[in-house]
């Protein structure tokens, strides 16, 4: 009787579970028995947690806690790691609490329960915010161990080959998460056994049709092309023998996502998709790698520009292959993967080949490279929370960051920095430290300047120039595609954002004050304390940001640090002055694009919750919808001598003729005025009208640019367009 059988008739009859015997055996090949005793326990422990619990299928429910041990076990995970996939939702569905865990199977497995279960428990206002928690919840205790998405990855990988049972909205809903998170995710870690498994599970659920139609087209073509890839195979292994090369060929069929992703890429219909297979030789060294590709280009014609040398330059996750695609016979397409013994197997269980090295099972460090490569990507994830980003921001940003990765440049020392496809210049700045991301002001791209947003390509050499002073551009958020750049840059925007807002509340209830005889600086402290603690605001700072946000009103907040005992008598004359206006306020004072107002037309203020003070000039025709609300205006002033550029738009009707737009930016040109945008608005036989949206100091420069552009002949009318 071997030793997993001598296990099983230790547990009672009633909780022996199909699957527990075939766990065991695996178990039993690369771990002591001590630690497939303690995974024996966890089963009898799991077993009677779920007791009456049954799966939507109709199955016991421990059957699968112990299907998703079988996957961990087929990658080689270490006991703990078994131990937590058995016991990974007795928090979740059943009353064992962390601490009795903790107690039997010891702390590090309590951790990995805790960092998979969901949090069920606390009242979120919508289904994304709490999936979105969880999933935060679930990566942060990843940062702390990695085991804990191994388990979730096996955890969904048995629910989505278990998925017909879930009726079919929740069946798309979870089919499209596997495909934007959880794949993307084995893929980052290197698992591509896992990554590939959810990404046909997903892609079946998601598009059953899309999923038939291929899968018959693909039979198909297996069916013609047996012979002909058989024959391709035969002549690379005789190439090899005769170059008295040691390797193995594989002919190895596309996954249908894989052709269904290159269909979209490419727009292209199935029938034009002709490389549905390929090959991989695998070898016993880097140096016999090298060989075998040049004896594969002997053999066969390559393609210009499809070599990767992913050994040199390993890829994001520390994937390492030679690929090469060929003209084969017929010109028909081949692709070919070269690697070694080690390449191979760890590009197949990628991070989890560090627990099979731990185990004994290769005195090799090969599984270093994912490990470095993990951890690296995870101190990014450690580095997103702390920027004050709400779940949902956190989840968009890990989805950003897990495109796979499809450059790689250079620092001006030679470092490789990986970055994702479409990555910039600031995308690269944050990628060596956040503080230079935060100081960059310009970019060189192998030695000539570029603009800061230039899309990065494969092999460029990459200079980013700071400056002491310098500070994020909020605009960037728009073009970088790295979540660690999209984090930093809103933690400093909304740092910037709190302290404008403060100082901008400050100024509007000194205002409001006026109105009531009071002055701000000689307000007691404690009444400034208790009018927050009223408001349920922990600090006065907090109060002063809440009124320059425009979610509270100055005049109310005024009226509440009047003295309680009532001997303050406010003077009926007094009457506030209007609120000055720099332009240098920020981001929570803003200027209306329905009326482009700037520096000396007569203004009015309208306070919009959550954006601050929103400036429209008193000619608005907004203005009727706003009046509605009178405690939201305030009464504000340009302050003189006004030292920035702002929006407006100028409508021009012009004669048509050749080059009259280019003439008419000319003229603006010289006037130095900068051009945002131009649209043609109107056009008919004779004339057109242009709207050009232009950058002034104030009215008498943009009186100036008009009357340069009445003085052209093909000019007909010059107007400043108005709500």
């Amino acid at each position: 009787m071997d030793y997993a059988s001598s296990i099983l008739n230790l547990l009672p009859t009633g909780r022996r579970s199909i699957g527990v015997n075939q766990l065991l055996n695996k178990l039993e090949t690369y771990l002591p028995p001590a630690q497939v005793d303690r995974i024996r326990d966890a089963y009898e422990f799991g077993a009677e947690a779920h007791e009456g619990q049954k799966r939507l299928s109709g199955e016991p429910y421990i059957a699968h806690p112990v299907a998703v041990a079988h996957i961990l076990a087929d990658l080689h995970m270490d006991a703990p790691t078994i131990v937590a996939a058995i016991l990974h939702d007795v928090i979740e569905d059943t009353p064992t609490a962390k601490d009795e865990i903790a107690e039997r199977f010891g702390a590090d497995v309590a951790e990995l329960v805790d960092g998979v279960s969901k949090l069920d428990h606390i009242q979120f206002r919508s289904r994304a915010e709490a999936q979105a928690e969880s999933f935060r919840k679930m990566l942060l205790a990843m940062v702390r161990d990695i085991r804990v998405i191994m388990v979730k990855l096996a955890d969904r990988t048995h629910n989505m080959r278990t998925l017909g049972s879930v009726p079919p909205a929740k069946r798309r809903t979870v089919a499209r998460e596997t495909l934007e998170i959880y794949a993307p995710i084995a893929n980052r870690l290197g698992i591509h056994t896992v990554k590939s498994e959810l990404e046909e599970l997903g892609f079946k659920a998601l598009y059953p049709g899309r999923h038939r139609i291929i899968e018959k087209a693909l039979k198909k073509a297996r069916g013609n092309q047996k012979q002909f890839v058989g024959k391709i195979a035969d002549n690379v292994r005789t190439a090899l023998e005769k170059a008295q090369v040691k390797g193995r060929v594989e002919g190895r069929e596309k996954h249908l996502y894989s052709i269904y992703q290159k269909m979209r890429r490419k727009r292209a219909p199935l029938t034009s998709i002709v490389d549905m297979f390929g090959f991989r030789i695998v070898v016993d060294s880097i140096d016999t790698c090298y060989r075998a590709l040049g004896i594969v280009h002997g053999l066969y014609r390559p393609m210009p520009g499809r070599f990767k040398d992913y050994i040199a330059i390993p890829r994001i996750n520390g994937y390492q292959s030679l690929h090469t695609t060929l003209f084969g016979p017929n010109g028909m397409p081949i692709e070919v993967q070269i690697r070694t013994e080690d390449m191979h197997r760890i590009a197949e269980s990628g991070i989890a080949a560090h627990w099979q090295y731990k185990t004994g099972e290769d005195s090799s460090d090969a599984g270093r490279a994912y490990r470095d490569r993990a951890s690296e990507w995870l101190q990014h994830l450690m580095e997103m929370p702390h920027s004050g980003n709400s779940a949902e921001e956190f989840m968009e940003s890990v989805k950003l960051d897990l495109f796979p990765d499809k450059v790689y440049v250079f620092t001006p020392r030679g470092e490789i920095r990986r970055l994702p496809r479409n990555a910039t210049a600031v995308d690269f700045a944050y990628s060596v430290h956040t503080d230079i991301g935060n100081h960059c002001v310009a970019a060189k791209v192998d030695r000539r300047l570029v603009p800061l947003r230039t899309p990065l390509r494969n092999g460029q050499t990459v200079e980013i120039i700071t400056a002491k002073g310098a500070t994020p551009n909020p605009a960037w958020v728009n073009f970088v595609v790295t979540a660690k750049a999209r984090a930093a840059i809103r933690h400093y925007l909304k740092g910037l954002k709190h302290g404008e807002a403060v100082e901008l509340g400050k100024r509007m209830l000194s205002q409001a004050l006026q109105d009531v005889s009071l002055v701000l600086k000689k307000i007691p402290e404690e009444r400034l304390q208790a009018a927050a603690a009223e408001l349920n605001l922990k600090t006065p700072d907090e109060l002063f940001e809440k009124i320059g946000l425009g979610e509270r009103l100055a005049a109310l907040v005024a009226r509440r640090l009047l003295p309680a005992d009532g001997t303050h008598q406010p003077e009926p004359a007094t009457q506030a002055e209007p609120l000055a206006i720099a332009g240098t306020e920020g981001m929570v004072v803003s200027y209306a694009r329905c009326c482009f107002p700037i520096p000396n037309d007569p203004i009015m203020a309208y306070l919009s919750s959550g954006r601050g003070v929103v400036i429209h000039r008193e000619a608005c025709g907004n203005l009727r919808n706003y009046r509605k609300q009178p405690d939201k205006w305030l009464t504000v002033t340009w302050q003189p001598n006004v030292d920035r550029l702002f929006n407006v738009e100028v409508r021009i009707d012009v004669a048509n003729r050749m080059g009259v737009l280019a003439a008419i930016a000319s003229n603006i040109a010289t006037t130095e005025t900068n051009i945002e945008h131009v649209a043609v608005d109107e056009r008919d036989g004779d004339a057109s009208t242009l709207i050009f949206d232009l950058q002034v100091r104030d009215r008498k420069h943009l009186a100036h640019v008009i009357k340069n552009l009445r003085k052209m002949p093909e000019v007909l009318r010059v107007t400043r367009v108005i709500a």
